[in-house]
């Protein structure tokens, strides 16, 4: 039988485990709706005879949109500056303040909050919308269904949770998740001890994964001091680069990474349904974003082409595989003046390409007779509607 302790709780005392995640945005999380804990009224009698009734949801209490941001740390300085990059700057009159806005959205509210704390203020009504990476929400949403991911990837606060064991002594030849599954050394008396600070995600993966003999110990912090005191078997923490654990003589294991996570937008789907305001500050946010980190991703190139006509500039132009653009290539005449007279004979090229490929569209711009090549970058591409914004239509039934 698994045992999992979080401060010291058998498994006995510990909940039942949750449903599996159910996919609706990409990756929404949504599983089972957590109850609504409504606030007591101040004049309420201590006894009361009748049942209470079910108090109404938080979310009419106010009329201010809220949202929660990360308050210390590299993930706090990331999303301010994410935020700034789409003209949304958020001023914070006192540094000492938990509260600030953003100027360009009036009714939008700005606090200051402990990732985990966002989570959980999400699900209790007190804020609207988050900024959160996707390990949080994942731990501490536990599957709630009121929870939305309404963008996936804002492209920064890369890790994943990963578990890991040490290099040497009997790990030394486990390197794959069944390699550990298939330890004769985990039994009921002596069960694999797992340190983390992620229980219910460390807790469920290892559940699924088919591991009997597990006893989960809670903790915050320096996890990679553990193993080495003797004081657990494994570690279940986030990972960047790898290097601590390195550091530490502990490795990961192949498949041991309980979830991959990333910055993303989170909003309360009951928020977005009853809190007027919500549903359209959160697409304003949602169109600036993705059209910000569409952006950040291309480039746009422009060169001049001689060319008897835009037709057969385009048809050279077309023949090369990275210089299709968004929809294809814009392409205008040059205008220049020869013996008095205003004539064309030359085209400039205007193309959107991947920054990725942009020395190979520069060489195929040059193979058909491109030359003056300039490169810019681009803050936003819109498009006519981010499928983004579909998709949560679509999850809230709108």
């Amino acid at each position: 039988m698994l045992a999992a302790q979080f401060t010291g709780l058998p498994l006995s005392q510990s909940p039942a485990p949750q449903p599996s995640f159910r996919l609706g945005l990409r990756p929404s999380l949504a599983v089972r709706a957590r109850p609504f804990a409504p606030r007591a009224a101040a004049s309420a009698p201590a006894v009361s005879s009748k049942p209470a009734e079910a108090a109404a949801p938080q979310v009419a209490d106010r009329t201010v949109v809220r949202i929660g941001l990360p308050s210390k740390g590299r993930m706090a300085e990331q999303t301010l500056s994410l935020l700034k990059s789409c003209q949304l700057s958020v001023r914070q009159l006192n540094p000492r303040q938990y509260t600030a806005d953003i100027p360009l959205i009036p009714n939008l509210e700005v606090w200051f909050q402990r990732p985990k704390d966002i989570v959980r203020k999400l699900q209790s009504g007190d804020l609207d919308l988050g900024i959160v990476g996707f390990d949080m929400v994942s731990e501490y949403g536990k599957g709630n269904e009121d929870l939305v991911v309404v963008h996936d990837a804002l492209e920064f606060g890369h890790c994943r949770l990963s578990l890991a064991v040490p290099k040497e002594g009997i790990f030394e030849n486990v390197n794959t998740l069944e390699d550990l599954l298939k330890m004769p050394e985990w039994t009921e008396e002596r069960p694999l001890r797992v340190v983390t600070g992620f229980g219910y995600l460390g807790d469920k993966f290892l559940r699924e994964k088919g591991f009997k003999h597990v006893r989960f110990l809670s903790a915050d912090g320096a996890l990679e001091s553990y193993p080495p005191m003797g004081m657990a078997d494994a570690i279940v923490d986030l990972v960047s680069s790898g290097t601590t654990l390195r550091e530490n003589n502990l490795k990961e294991i192949e498949g041991g990474v309980v979830v991959e996570s990333q910055a993303t937008l989170v909003a309360s789907r009951k928020a977005l349904h009853k809190r007027k305001g919500v549903l359209e500050i959160t697409h304003e946010l949602l169109e600036r974003l993705e059209a910000h980190l569409r952006a950040t991703a291309e480039l746009m190139v422009t060169a001049n082409m001689r060319g008897n006509s835009a037709e057969e500039v385009a048809e050279r132009v077309l023949s090369q595989t990275s210089l299709c653009g968004l929809q294809g290539p814009t392409i205008s005449p040059v205008y220049c003046r020869h013996d008095g007279k205003v004539d064309v004979e030359y085209y400039a090229i205007n193309v959107v390409v991947p920054q990725k490929l942009l020395y190979k569209s520069i060489q195929q711009l040059r193979s058909v007779g491109g030359s003056g090549v300039l490169v810019t970058k681009l803050t936003y591409i819109f498009d006519e509607e981010t499928p983004r914004w579909r998709n949560l239509l679509t999850e809230l039934g709108l």
